[in-house]
């Protein structure tokens, strides 16, 4: 059973995640942030991952640190429950049209993490929520995950549509890295027989 549940707390935040990488794409998530919340469900559902999110942090001072601690604890849910990440596909890419635009997402599940990010929105925030913030959720998913990840909005104008596709293109790229490859069988899917900086 590829499951994994990951509580942190910090003077800033209380965030829990649990999740089924082989799941159906259930979810229950709330973060204090309907945006987030969204996006969440986005991925969610279009990896297959069943995921339940419970954040709770200093919304009063501003949305960074539960977006960044949301982004870091559901990572090291990830990278928990990949474990020695056995069988796996390990790379994917993606493109996901939304409306008028379009993003490109590539993942390497390598256990090492890396983020090029090539986004830019065209306006300050959605809703409540700074756009800016985007990368920063995704730069801790990355890096807590243990994956390299490209992110690319390849065009378009509204700026709802530009980051849902990279959502998505998250989730249908992390959906087909992680898929259990049965050619593979229980091998590592590296000449060097890990993966990660070991």
């Amino acid at each position: 059973m590829r499951t994994a549940t990951v509580e942190r707390k910090t003077r800033e935040t209380e965030v829990f995640v649990s999740l089924d990488l082989d799941g159906t794409g259930e979810y229950d998530i709330d973060t204090g942030i309907g945006f987030l919340d969204h996006m969440l469900e986005t991925l969610s559902k279009h990896s297959q991952i069943d995921l339940k999110v419970r954040a709770e942090g200093d919304l009063h001072i501003d949305f960074h640190h539960t977006t960044e601690d949301t982004g870091i604890v559901l990572g090291a849910a990830v990278r928990k429950a990949l474990g020695e990440r056995l069988g796996i596909r390990r790379f994917a890419h993606v493109e996901i049209p939304m409306d008028e635009a379009c993003s490109r997402v590539a993942v390497d599940v390598s256990g090492r993490p890396y983020l090029v990010w090539r986004v830019e929105f065209t306006r300050d925030k959605i809703g409540e929520m700074d756009t800016e913030l985007f990368k920063e959720w995704f730069h801790a998913f990355a890096q807590e995950a243990g994956i390299t990840l490209h992110v690319e909005n390849l065009y378009g104008v509204n700026s709802h549509h530009i980051i849902e596709s990279c959502f998505k293109g998250l989730a249908r790229a992390l959906r087909a890295a992680i898929e259990i490859d049965p050619r593979m069988g229980d091998e590592v899917p590296s000449t060097k027989g890990v993966l990660g900086s070991e």
